[in-house]
């Protein structure tokens, strides 16, 4: 079980952008890393493209499964993971990811910001602390 990707977006209007995201491709080959991790950017940029504002919903991809959530604020997660990765447990990480980010970046920054602007730095904790499952404490 395993997670390969952790992003944050915003919905707006007209189109979606990335805010923050990160990712691990150490299980490619070095050589497919960079597509890897552009094939989940644009994964993740087009299924909140495609979900209504207040949504959860989960695609699979491949032979990945993603896992969206799309608050009515615009702001959005997606998850990134193999199709033994538990669900209900994606979900329950997107809710913490997008509450403590919603309360630690400016919503007047969600439309204009970028991953270069963009000043949140736990989502690298948080996928290195959710890849094992069950979570070792």
């Amino acid at each position: 079980m395993r997670l390969y990707s952790l992003s944050v977006l915003y919905k707006g209007d007209p189109k979606v952008h990335l805010l923050k995201a990160a990712y691990d491709v150490s299980t490619f080959n070095f050589f497919q890393r960079s597509s890897v991790q552009e094939f989940m950017t644009f994964t993740s940029q087009l299924i909140v493209e495609r979900s209504e504002l207040g949504s959860r919903a989960s695609v699979k991809e491949q032979e990945y499964l993603c896992h969206v959530y799309v608050r009515s604020d615009g702001l959005a997660g997606v998850v990134i993971a193999d199709n033994e990765y538990p669900q209900r447990v994606c979900f329950t990480l997107l809710d913490k990811v997008l509450d403590e980010f919603s309360r630690q970046v400016s919503r007047i920054d969600w439309p204009s910001g970028s991953p270069a602007t963009i000043s949140y730095t736990a989502l690298e904790g948080y996928l290195s602390k959710y890849q094992v499952w069950p979570l070792q404490t």
